[in-house]
């Protein structure tokens, strides 16, 4: 992403996201807080090319809704699933699974996580470069 870019996103009310529970690099606008009559987490989250969450679950369901490039979606035991602008992926509770970009562009979806009262992520171990790449 260009520097200009980046100011851009900056400018617009994007955080980095915690490193600690991702590889590469992305970006976090909330959109709605959890609140105690809003259980609901809404978030737009841009990632670099390369750049995907670690393996987590949701104590609730996560939806993710495709707006801007061709991302991956995995879920633990299956195959990389490529998803791209207007897709919508429901991920069930309790789900291991992990999204990102595709290696050769940014990626952006919005993430919904409803029932925040029963928690909102559970993080596990990074999605190594030989799982990340095994969609190639």
């Amino acid at each position: 992403m260009e520097s200009q870019e980046l100011n851009n996103i900056a400018s617009e009310g994007f955080g980095p996201v915690a490193a600690p529970y991702f590889n590469g690099s992305a970006w976090l606008k909330v959109l709605v807080k959890p609140d105690e009559q809003t259980t609901c987490f809404i978030g737009e989250v841009v990632f670099e090319p390369g750049a995907r969450n670690h393996w987590h679950t949701h104590p609730s369901n996560q939806i993710l809704i495709v707006i801007y490039g061709t991302g991956y979606y995995q879920e633990y035991g299956s195959p990389i699933r490529e998803i791209k602008v207007g897709d919508v992926v429901n991920v069930m509770p309790g789900i291991k699974h992990w999204h990102g970009a595709s290696p050769n562009g940014k990626f952006s979806h919005y993430a919904i996580n409803i029932n925040t009262d029963k928690g909102l992520v559970d993080w596990l171990e990074p999605v190594t470069d030989e799982q990340y790449y095994s969609k190639s």
